[in-house]
C-alpha cells in the first residue's frame, strides 16, 4: 500500500508521530473552547459550489500574483511562531520548501530562525510578519526586513494581549531551552503593544517603503480604516482560532471585507484552509489569495522542506482540478456566480 500523502490531511499525523507532544498541542491549540478554531472548517463545508458544464478546460492556468509578485498559484505561506519544533531546520526548511513550490512565505518575529537565516535559505519571495512594539525596536526590525529583502510586511493587528490557549496551557508549553526567538539575540523579545492603534500603521508607512498589509481584520468597518490609511493588503483572518474566542469564521468574514474594499486594496485570507476547493471558494468571494499554516508545520514535521514543497504541490493540483471541474480555466474565470 501506498503510504504518500495524497492530501494535506494525511500530513497530520505524520506530524504529530514526529514532534513532542507539548509542542504538538501548541500548534493545533485554539482559545477557550476552541468554537472558533472547529468552525474555520465547518464554514469551508457549509459552502456549495455551482460548476459549469462544456467548458474548454483542456489547460487551466493557476498563476497569479500578489502585490505584483508572480506566484505558481494563490497559495501562500501564513505567518507562525517556533518552527523549529517541528524541524530542526525550522524556518529555513520552510522557506526553501515554499519557494520550491513556487509560493510566497510570510516569515514570523517570533521565528526559530532569524529573518537574514530565512532570507538566505529562501528560495522565493518573502514577506516579513510584524509585533509591533516599542518604537526603537520595531523600526529596527523593519530595516533588518527590508535590508534582507523582504517585500512587504503583514502586520498582525488582531494580537494586543494573547488569547487563552488552554490545551496548550495544560501541557506546560515552554520553549526548550536550546530554542530562541531568533531575531532577538541582543534585546527581549517583542510580543504585541496593547496601545497600537491606526496612528501606528501611519507611523510605520513613515518609516518604510515596503507596502503594508494589515492581518487579522473582520469586518467591513476595520477594511474602510485600513484603505483610510493606505495599507495594500488585508489578510481576513482570526488567528487561526487563536485570539477571540467565538469570533467569526475567515471565510464567513470575508465577503463584508471584500464589498468594503472592492478592487482598491487586495485582500487574502487565512484560517482553515485544507483543500483546493477551499482556495476555490476564497477566490470566488474575492479573496486574492489564501494562506496555509497548520498543514505546512505538519509537513514540515513530516519531511522538513520536501514536505512543505509536496503539501503546497498537493494543494494547487487539487485547485487545479476544482477549476477544470467547475468549469472555471483561469484565475480570472472564478467570480461570485461559483456560489450559491
Amino acid at each position: 500500500m501506498d503510504t504518500r500523502p495524497v492530501n494535506l490531511f494525511d500530513y497530520e499525523p505524520l506530524a504529530q508521530a514526529r514532534m513532542e507532544p507539548d509542542a504538538w498541542n501548541y500548534f493545533q491549540s485554539g482559545s477557550d473552547d476552541e468554537v472558533t478554531l472547529r468552525e474555520n472548517r465547518a464554514a469551508f463545508e457549509r459552502i456549495r459550489l455551482r460548476p459549469r458544464v462544456l467548458v474548454d478546460v483542456s489547460a487551466c492556468d493557476t498563476t497569479t500574483t500578489v502585490l505584483g509578485t508572480p506566484i505558481a498559484a494563490p497559495i501562500m505561506v501564513s505567518p507562525s511562531a517556533f518552527h523549529c519544533l517541528a524541524h530542526p531546520e525550522g524556518e529555513c526548511a520552510t522557506a526553501a520548501g515554499t519557494g520550491a513550490a513556487g509560493a510566497l512565505m510570510v516569515a514570523s518575529t517570533s521565528s526559530t530562525r532569524s529573518m537574514e537565516e530565512i532570507a538566505a535559505a529562501a528560495s522565493g519571495p518573502l514577506w516579513f510578519q510584524l509585533y509591533v512594539h516599542d518604537r526603537p525596536r520595531t523600526q529596527a526590525l523593519v530595516e533588518r526586513a527590508a535590508r534582507a529583502g523582504y517585500r512587504a510586511l503583514v502586520v498582525t493587528v488582531d494580537a494586543p494581549y494573547w488569547g487563552h490557549k488552554e490545551r496548550s496551557i495544560r501541557m506546560g508549553f515552554a520553549l526548550p531551552p536550546t530554542m530562541r526567538k531568533a531575531n532577538f539575540i541582543d534585546s527581549p523579545p517583542i510580543d504585541a503593544d496593547p496601545s497600537m492603534t491606526w496612528e501606528t500603521i501611519d507611523w510605520l508607512r513613515s518609516i518604510t517603503s515596503l507596502p503594508i498589509v494589515l492581518k487579522g481584520i473582520l469586518t467591513g468597518e476595520d477594511a474602510e480604516l485600513a484603505m483610510r490609511h493606505h495599507v495594500a493588503g488585508i489578510v481576513v483572518s482570526n488567528h487561526g482560532g487563536r485570539q477571540l474566542d467565538g469570533s467569526v469564521s475567515s471565510i464567513d468574514a470575508l465577503p463584508e471585507v471584500v464589498e468594503a474594499v472592492g478592487s482598491r486594496v487586495e485582500v487574502y485570507i487565512d484560517s482553515g484552509i485544507r483543500r483546493g476547493t477551499d482556495v476555490l471558494k476564497a477566490l470566488a468571494l474575492g479573496a486574492r489569495a489564501a494562506l496555509l499554516c497548520r498543514p505546512i508545520l505538519w509537513a514540515l514535521a513530516a519531511d522538513g522542506a520536501h514536505g512543505v514543497e509536496q503539501a503546497i504541490g498537493l494543494l494547487r493540483k487539487e485547485l487545479g482540478l476544482a477549476m477544470a471541474l467547475s468549469g472555471r480555466p483561469t484565475i480570472a474565470d472564478i467570480d461570485c456566480s461559483l456560489i450559491r
